[in-house]
């Protein structure tokens, strides 16, 4: 029978090179993977589900998909593969989606919302035209720039969204749209599509002028430092000697690559503003990196410079939709002309899932109120008031409190990976040395080795703290492990295997939320990053996941109690069900205020360094049928629930356990929901217990066996099975249930388990077979020793 291999190959591809679309520059891409594929997190591992692949992108250049193809059998219809390709085609942004048997070939024209039936593919022209026509693309020479090649010199593609970023962005500017947003959220590499957009005008000699003889100068802004550096140093390095960073008060105007922070070139109490030694129309092209940041606001001095050099063509790129707290951005811009969110991100796999833990102490439950005569350190009375979260190393430090929370978080690594790298976010400076001292004084064995183990990164630390916080990404550098930070490290930081991200203060911003949430979403496979956690002591993630605004859900969260040591009281456990298919010159967060740290004589808040605080509580939250809110539950009432909707009874569970096959469907199918049978399990306090009883028992509340009670009721009530055997197969027939008792093999895959010991000294697979009396008879004796575990 025909394969869809053997259409393409036969069929399609010959359709395809008789309508042009392997004549350079056109070009046809077959199997094209476009995204990575989800990752789910199941237990203490992670694996990624299979990434979205289209049988044929047609490529009207290198850098321009135009058309999807998918293909099926010549003995199907095409129309089988239609919706496939168009969903494809809606992924990808594109206009044109077709499917073919080979035979057939349909057309869906997004266009004009027909679809038709045709003998041949258009051709690249053909598509083209249709294309130029719908976008208002008319002009000659803005089509043929929008054309220009995107630089590939690293070796690497952009993702098919930055891609679509990237056309959009020059599409518009081509046409004279002076403001421009884009939205992407954090760790999907803005700075690369940046990076292109620029290279595309600057390559192709656009400017605002419409001069040929030049290409246009361009000013990349940004309002730290490190955002700069890092972009001119790396990112934009192919444009060579055009760069040029503005500092030190000094001006150039012989470079076409300019990058500078605000700081540097705005006016304050000395001076009239740098940006004022640049004519209102030098530059053709102002890249505005996080624009969410401030520089639209009206008051701000930011938006001077933006206004002095308002014949520029200005491209404002942030990572938070509209908020409250943002909407100068968008009142400026206007609206993005394409967004990538966080969960989409997490759905495409270039991005990671999180697990989300939240701890609360005694005194975030219940409020701290001091005792009757309590000074602080300074001997200062302390007003006799109840204090809330809200409160804590705001008006009061309460010394007790952060060690606990130091204890919990040592005691997290210690559990999971003490080298895991971790950002732990403070209240103010002060709190973040007080954060640093506690862990530094619970870790002391590895501070012995590594002095640097744990570190302050905050804008009093200048070079020092840029030290620290750039060997923190170094992927190859083993410490810093823990940096604690106020609000310096919230954005801009690449880290890729920053694998914990901890909040001890209050987040009530979600723009700033989300920012502090893409430290962690970058996604290293190659040193095992798939996932990483949230350890919420503030309660701030388990809020703004509840946002109907958040757009980005957890792997599971879980919710612990902890003592005044900093142990935990209690724990539990929530998986969600995977679908099926610089130096810091800003000391100003994107929500909300900094307190600076005062001098002394005018300290802001008491310091309480006596009493005792213990963990509260531990939860996990799942979302709800829509999507969109987080409710509290336990794994093992999770695990009940979704075993009740695969098996609505005991009778049927028994039954289709009991047969190898559907036993290992149902594993897999609880498998893609995040259930793991190890942790599972441990969480049910049941670590000896059978699979199948375990099930039963969270579905059904029906009374547990361990494995050992199982197999050895097996041996006493079969005697008739065992004697049917020779001696040798009798023996390995009791190795099998001695592993299934000892080890928890809850499936004897074949030929796999026969290649482990005692089994494998028994000889080859082939030779285990034969006595047996052949592969068909030890098949069907190892099912009947399955069936009969479970008979009863």
């Amino acid at each position: 029978m025909p394969t869809e291999a053997d259409t393409c190959r036969k069929f399609v591809v010959p359709k395809l090179q008789a309508a042009g679309w392997e004549t350079d520059p056109h070009s046809i891409a077959e199997q094209r993977t476009f995204t990575d594929g989800r990752i789910v997190v199941r237990g203490s591992k992670a694996e990624r589900k299979k990434a979205k692949r289209a049988d044929f992108l047609l490529r009207y250049t290198r850098d321009f998909p135009i058309a999807v193809v998918e293909a099926k059998s010549e003995n199907e219809e095409a129309a089988t593969g239609l919706q496939q390709s168009k969903d494809y085609t809606e992924i990808l942004k594109l206009k044109f989606a077709y499917a073919t048997n080979g035979i057939e070939i349909i057309e869906f024209d997004y266009i004009t919302g027909l679809e038709r039936k045709l003998q041949n593919f258009p051709t690249p022209a053909e598509l083209w035209a249709r294309l130029r026509a719908h976008e208002k693309l008319t002009d000659d020479s803005a089509a043929q720039r929008f054309l220009t090649p995107a630089n590939l010199t690293t070796g690497k593609e952009p993702r098919y969204y930055q891609r679509i970023a990237i056309d959009r962005a020059v599409q518009v500017i081509l046409q004279g749209k002076q403001r421009v947003l884009l939205t992407m959220a954090t760790g999907t590499g803005k700075t690369v599509v940046a990076f292109q957009i620029c290279w595309k005008l600057w390559s192709s000699k656009w400017n605002a002028k419409g001069d040929p003889t030049r290409k246009p100068r361009i000013l990349y802004l940004a309002d730290r430092n490190f955002l700069v550096d890092d972009p001119k140093d790396k990112t934009f390095s192919a444009f060579g000697d055009a760069r040029h960073k503005i500092e030190g008060g000094i001006v150039t105007h012989s470079r076409e690559l300019y990058f500078a922070t605000y700081q540097s070139i705005a006016k304050d109490e000395r001076r009239p503003g740098l940006y004022k030694e640049f004519a209102p129309d030098f530059f053709d092209l102002i890249i505005v990196d996080e624009c969410h940041r401030g520089s639209a606001r009206e008051d701000s001095n930011w938006r001077d410079i933006l206004e002095y050099f308002s014949p520029a063509y200005q491209l404002g790129m942030t990572a938070t939709p509209l908020r409250a707290e943002n909407r100068d951005t968008y009142l400026y811009f206007g609206n993005p002309i394409y967004t990538y969110s966080l969960r989409e991100g997490i759905e495409d796999g270039f991005l990671a899932p999180y697990r989300v833990q939240r701890i609360v102490t005694q005194w975030d439950a219940a409020g701290w109120r001091p005792s009757k005569d309590d000074l602080d350190r300074y001997g200062r009375e302390i007003p006799d008031e109840v204090y809330g979260t809200s409160d804590f190393e705001r008006r009061v430090a309460l010394r007790a409190r952060t060690q606990a929370v130091a204890r919990h978080l040592t005691d997290f690594l210690k559990k999971t990976d003490r080298f895991g790298k971790t950002i732990v976010f403070c209240v103010d400076q002060e709190h973040a040395s007080e954060m640093r001292a506690a862990l530094n004084n619970l870790n002391a064995d590895l501070v012995q080795q590594f002095p640097d183990y744990v570190c302050r990164v905050t804008a009093d630390e200048g070079d020092i703290g840029r030290g620290h916080m750039q060997r923190f990404q170094d992927v190859e550098t083993r410490t810093p492990v823990i940096l604690t930070t106020s609000q310096l490290l919230t954005t801009g930081l690449d880290a890729p295997t920053c694998r914990n991200i901890v909040l001890v203060r209050l987040v009530n911003s979600m723009t700033e939320f989300k920012q502090i949430i893409g430290r962690g979403t970058r996604v290293r496979d190659d040193y095992g990053k798939l996932w990483f956690n949230i350890l919420d002591y503030t309660g701030s993630a388990t809020r703004n996941f509840a946002d109907p605004a958040f757009d980005g859900d957890p792997a599971f969260a879980t919710q612990e109690e902890i003592d005044e040591h900093g142990k935990i009281k209690n724990t539990e456990v929530e998986t969600p069900e995977v679908p099926e298919d610089g130096n810091g010159e800003i000391n100003e967060p994107t929500g909300g205020t900094i307190i600076s740290d005062p001098p002394p004589s005018e300290r802001r808040k008491f310091y309480y360094d006596g009493g005792q605080v213990e963990i509260a509580a531990d939860l996990v939250y799942e979302l709800d049928a829509d999507g969109k809110q987080l409710r509290v539950v336990k794994l093992t009432d999770y695990t009940g629930d979704k075993v009740r909707s695969i098996c609505p009874s005991t009778v049927e569970l028994r039954a289709r356990w009991s047969n190898p096959e559907q036993r290992a469907q149902i594993i897999e199918q609880l498998h893609e929901r995040g259930i793991d049978f190890q942790t599972l399990a441990i969480q049910a306090g049941k670590p000896d217990a059978d699979p199948f009883d375990l099930l039963c028992h969270l579905a059904y509340n029906a009374p547990v066996l361990t494995r050992r009670q199982r197999a050895d009721r097996v041996k006493q009530q079969q005697n008739a099975f065992f004697n049917y055997f020779a001696p040798e197969a009798r023996t390995i027939l009791d190795e099998l249930l001695e592993k299934y008792a000892t080890d928890g093999e809850i499936q004897f895959s074949l030929p796999d388990i026969l290649k482990v010991p005692p089994i494998s000294q028994h000889g080859t697979v082939r030779e285990i077979a034969e006595v047996f009396g052949g592969t068909d008879q030890l098949r069907s004796a190892v099912t009947e020793l399955q069936t009969l575990l479970y008979a009863a």
